[in-house]
């Protein structure tokens, strides 16, 4: 996407090459935003991002974030799962960017507020153990970093979605029953939960969508359709629109 409006792609011989000189064609200001990965692994487009990129002040890692879009939940029909394509076993810090990250990018792609869940196997207290603690503290980290955005957990997945559920299990929650980022543990639970509400639930899948770089970098599986390259070009612009990383 060039400044002002669209471009002719230019043929380069050897796909790392084109890869490359889009990134760095982004990092000149030269383009809005670059979609890759129909060609490229995953690890490779984060790989040309943070040697031509870089990342955004502040950010010390590269996350991803999934749009789920759901029919069946009416006006709450889009939901964000992060991160389900990136860290596989995410710190304390990078639990609580993700989460920021997630909640920037939400607001210039789908133009609600966020409201975060950090996901667990526990509610409030309802089980113990080192993996709960984790997710604790990523909550009161985000808290400190993003205090306006409501936020909280540990919730399970259903306390966090189903307002009878949350009301129940956490009555006191601002967050409980209205959730819509989704903060995942781990890789496994992202990968999987995204997955299961894709091929279960009958979701549109719209990413993965990459966070934490100084200019919209996208990824696309390889398996990408025509509408999936479609639609990740279009959130590519809506975050260059909005100043979203």
């Amino acid at each position: 996407m060039a400044r002002g409006g669209w471009v002719e792609p230019v043929p380069i011989r050897s796909p790392s090459g084109a890869l490359n000189a889009a990134v760095a064609a982004l990092a000149a200001g030269e383009l809005d935003g670059v979609v890759a990965g129909a060609t490229h692994s995953t690890a490779d487009v984060i790989r040309a991002g943070l040697r031509g990129l870089g990342l955004a002040t502040g950010v010390t890692t590269v996350s991803a974030a999934f749009y789920m879009i759901l029919e069946t939940r009416g006006s709450d029909s889009v939901l964000t799962f992060t991160d389900p394509a990136v860290v596989p076993e995410p710190t304390v810090e990078q639990l609580a960017e993700s989460a920021a990250a997630a909640c920037r990018a939400r607001r210039a792609i789908v133009g609600d507020d966020p409201r975060v869940a950090f996901l667990s196997y526990s509610t409030h207290g309802s089980a113990t153990g080192p993996r709960v603690d984790r997710v604790r503290q990523a909550l009161e980290r985000f808290r400190t970093t993003c205090p306006e955005i409501p936020a909280d957990g540990e919730l399970q997945v259903d306390a966090a979605l189903v307002p009878s559920v949350g009301a129940a299990k956490a009555p006191d929650s601002e967050v409980a029953g209205s959730a819509n980022v989704l903060v995942f543990p781990d890789l496994d639970s992202g990968n999987i939960g995204y997955k299961l509400v894709e091929r279960l639930a009958g979701a549109r899948a719209l990413g993965p969508i990459l966070q934490g770089f100084k200019s919209p970098l996208n990824d696309l599986s390889r398996g990408a359709s025509t509408s999936d390259i479609v639609d990740v070009a279009c959130i590519t612009a809506l975050m260059a629109d909005g100043g979203a990383q």
